[in-house]
């Protein structure tokens, strides 16, 4: 059954989105880099704040904390990963958490999904992912604190849930993801066809965001280490055989570290 909420994106700084879940009366904000722009969204719709989730400590996904309590006073609950050091946090969590939304009616599971920092988590309803800055639109977020294999290991475990679940990541990079994904796997038909459709979109001015698992699983190489095509790039690439996908998928962050 699909959630009873909404989701909007408010866009923030030059390529974020903050998510904003809401039905005609409540919201909860995810990642609200900055606060200005998420209470204007507020303010124009007449939502009141029910609670805050967010993923990991970086600035640009928690700068408007403060702002956004001050503004909407009262016990609205911030979640967010136990495991990292976050201002304004009333309800650290992490996986097999649920995080309950009784003012829209929602539910959300906690997964750990260490690797773009050291306590990332992620938000699941059972037909949405919030998943910050780990897995994106065709690419996937940089190791500031994690290791590769913790990084791999958190793409699958995202890589596993239902194919038609929607991906709300945190920022417009599709196009140059999909830049990437092109130079590694040049004979992807589906990556081809994303690359058209993501274009137009952009050209429209719309969002690209959210994907879903299943287009993921089709055109973003990081969810495709295991691939021969992919594999046979890294080789080139790197003129040795990776011992196994983790080796993969190293060797791809680390060439798209200077893409």
């Amino acid at each position: 059954m699909s959630p009873r909420y909404q989701v909007s994106g408010v866009p923030a700084f030059n390529d974020n989105y903050i998510w904003v879940l809401h039905d005609n009366h409540h919201a909860v904000v995810v990642d609200p880099g900055e606060g200005f722009p998420v209470i204007r969204f507020l303010k124009e719709h007449g939502l009141a704040l029910a609670a805050i989730l967010i993923t990991h400590h970086h600035g640009d996904h928690v700068g408007g904390i403060e702002e956004l309590l001050e503004t909407h006073p009262g016990p609205v609950p911030v979640y967010g990963p136990r495991r990292e050091t976050i201002g304004g946090i009333t309800r650290p969590v992490g996986e097999p958490d649920t995080v309950s939304i009784p003012e829209l009616d929602a539910a959300f599971h906690v997964l750990d999904i260490p690797g773009h920092t050291a306590g990332h988590i992620a938000y699941w309803d059972g037909t949405r992912l919030f998943c910050g800055d780990t897995l994106f639109a065709c690419g996937c977020g940089r190791l500031f604190e994690g290791t590769p294999d913790q990084m791999a290991t958190s793409l699958d475990k995202l890589a596993a849930l239902p194919e038609n679940t929607e991906v709300y990541c945190a920022h417009e990079y599709t196009l140059s993801n999909i830049a990437f994904a092109r130079a590694v796997e040049p004979d992807n038909a589906a990556l081809q066809q994303r690359a058209v459709e993501a274009a137009d979109t952009r050209r429209r001015g719309l969002p690209t965001v959210p994907s879903t698992i299943g287009l993921e699983l089709r055109t973003n190489p990081f969810l495709r280490c295991h691939e021969p095509a992919v594999i046979q790039t890294v080789l080139s690439q790197t003129g040795a055989q990776p011992t196994d996908s983790v080796a993969v998928f190293a060797a791809l962050r680390q060439w798209k570290n200077t893409f």
